[in-house]
């Protein structure tokens, strides 16, 4: 075990570094300068100068880049342009809402998608099988945005069950947070169960084929607990790996959803420093966003080996 954790540590890193070169130099080329969005069109050239040498904008791009790797490993991201606070307190400020609207995202997706898929398993080829397989197709080709504003049209404006936007924060307690989170998360999942149950279904299909799965028929236990017990133990591997891809892409699609729903979330924050050309937040914040996509694959390789013991034996 100590060898496969060392390996996919050693694969971390690497990605991490990788996408740090690959972030940063996607970031050089793009046209613009940044002291010149700040100050406006009409803004002395002088003045202009002045401003990207207090940036740093006057340095050349590998020292910049080694200067951003050294503020990433001490905890120092900077000052943002735009709002003029370092962006490390902006980010932490973010998260507080992001995180948890991509957790509850993913906690919808996941009861939705294997109750969808294990059902529709169990009734293969027959009415509830096709039924509910129409609808993940429904789901997958429906945009979160869009279903968005259905939401907000339905249980807003029409039922005024809930706001139809913004976010007062946690000082009014958890269950207020949670619940001007519920539209965007549901938002959110919708997609991704579609996506998930479909896979969940092939995967527990191929499983149900298994010869053990016609053993434990043999000695007489009830459909549902091989369903649950049994058959999707044995088939989360490919679930679990669609999972992780799932929640990297729950983060990035935050970024509409929290506009749509006007949160101040990490995703509404890359919009408004993309806008302002805040280079120096929109780096650091597209960073965690890779990071975290390379932690949560991390995690699921981990899984693995929980899930299967072989790929932990096979050293994989």
């Amino acid at each position: 075990m100590s060898l496969f954790l060392f390996k996919r540590l050693l694969t971390l890193i690497a990605t991490l570094v990788g996408a740090s070169i690959i972030v940063f130099a996607v970031l050089e080329i793009l046209p613009g300068n940044a002291a010149q969005t700040l100050l406006g069109p009409d803004a002395a050239p002088d003045a202009v100068a002045a401003l990207a040498v207090k940036l740093g904008l006057d340095q050349s791009a590998w020292t910049r880049y080694w200067h951003w790797i050294g503020g990433l490993l001490t905890g120092n991201l900077g000052d943002s342009y735009a709002y003029g606070s370092p962006v490390l307190d902006l980010i932490l400020e973010r998260l507080a809402l992001t995180v948890p609207l991509a957790l509850m995202a993913m906690a919808f997706t996941t009861v939705l998608a294997l109750l969808v898929g294990v059902t529709a398993a169990a009734r293969h080829n027959r009415m509830g099988d096709v039924g509910l397989m129409g609808l993940t197709q429904l789901g997958m080709a429906v945009p979160n945005f869009w279903f968005a504003i259905l939401l907000i049209l339905l249980f807003s404006v029409k039922l005024q069950w809930f706001s139809a936007g913004g976010f007062d924060g946690w000082g009014d307690g958890v269950f207020a947070g949670l619940k001007a989170l519920l539209l965007p998360a549901l938002s959110l999942a919708v997609v991704q169960a579609a996506i998930l149950a479909r896979i969940t279904r092939s995967a527990v299909l191929e499983v149900m084929r298994e010869d053990f799965v016609r053993t434990a028929r043999a000695k007489g236990v009830t459909q549902r607990a091989v369903l649950w017990r049994h058959v999707l133990r044995n088939a989360l591997i490919p679930v679990v790996t669609v999972m992780g891809m799932q929640f990297s892409e729950l983060l990035a699609g935050t970024i509409v959803i929290e506009n749509v729903f006007y949160l101040p979330g990490l995703g509404r924050l890359i919009f408004q420093a993309i806008s302002n050309r805040d280079l120096i937040v929109v780096l650091n914040c597209v960073m965690l966003l890779a990071a975290m996509v390379v932690i949560v694959n991390f995690v699921v390789d981990v899984l693995y080996a929980v899930i299967d013991p072989r790929i932990k034996a096979s050293g994989l």
